[in-house]
C-alpha cells in the first residue's frame, strides 16, 4: 500500500513523502490516527500544493526545538531510589521517571524522545540524550542517588570496608619467637 506522510515518522519517512507500507500497518495505524493519507491521484496534487506549509513547518520545529535545546543544557534531574549496600538500585530509573521530573521542573518532553539503551541500574550521575528534533539532540544530567535509608547502609558498609581495609593493611602483629636454647658450653679440657 502506497500511503503520503502527513507528520513525520522514525524510521519510515518525512512530512510530504510517499512510501509504501504493509497493508495493515497503512489501513489499521497510519490512517487512522492522521498520520498519511492513501497516495491517489488527487492526494498527491494536495500534497504538492502543501509542499510549502510543510517545509514552513519543519523549519519552525527545529527552530522550537533548537530554543529547547539551549534551554536543556543547564537542566539536571535528581532521581531519589532504594538502593543496595553495594549501591545497585532496587529497580531502575526509566525514560518515564526522567520525563515525570522534568515535567516537574516545567519541561515537557515526550519520554520517547529519551533515549537511554538501557535503564539505569546503578546509583551516579549520567549524561542522557534527548532527540528532540531528527536533527537537534540535547543531553541533560541525571544524578540517581540512594533515598535516606538505603543511604545509611551504604555508608555502613564503607566504613565496614575501610576498617577491614585498614586492619588488612596494618602490618602483622609479630608472634614472640620462642628462642632457642644457648648450646651448652662444654667445659673446656685443661691440657697439661
Amino acid at each position: 500500500m502506497e500511503v503520503i506522510l502527513l507528520e513525520n515518522i522514525d524510521k519510515l519517512g518525512n512530512r510530504g513523502q510517499m512510501v509504501k507500507v504493509a497493508d495493515g500497518y497503512g489501513r489499521n495505524f497510519l490512517l487512522p490516527k492522521k498520520l498519511a493519507v492513501t497516495a491517489t491521484s488527487q492526494n498527491r496534487k494536495w500534497v504538492e500544493q502543501q509542499r510549502i506549509r510543510f517545509l514552513k513547518l519543519e523549519a519552525q520545529e527545529k527552530a522550537d526545538a533548537a530554543d529547547l535545546s539551549t534551554l536543556l543544557e543547564d537542566v539536571s534531574v535528581t532521581v531519589v531510589r532504594k538502593a543496595g549496600d553495594k549501591g545497585n538500585l532496587f529497580g531502575s530509573v526509566t525514560s518515564m521517571d526522567i520525563a515525570d521530573k522534568l515535567l516537574a521542573q516545567g519541561y515537557h518532553i515526550d519520554k520517547r524522545k529519551i533515549t537511554l539503551t538501557t535503564p539505569i541500574k546503578v546509583l551516579g550521575e549520567y549524561n542522557v540524550p534527548v532527540k528532540l528534533h531528527r536533527e537537534v539532540t540535547t543531553t541533560i544530567k541525571v544524578h540517581v542517588e540512594p533515598d535516606a535509608e538505603s543511604k545509611a547502609k551504604i555508608e555502613a558498609a564503607a566504613e565496614a570496608q575501610a576498617k577491614s581495609n585498614a586492619r588488612a593493611s596494618a602490618p602483622p602483629k609479630e608472634a614472640p619467637v620462642a628462642e632457642a636454647p644457648e648450646a651448652a658450653a662444654e667445659p673446656e679440657q685443661a691440657t697439661e
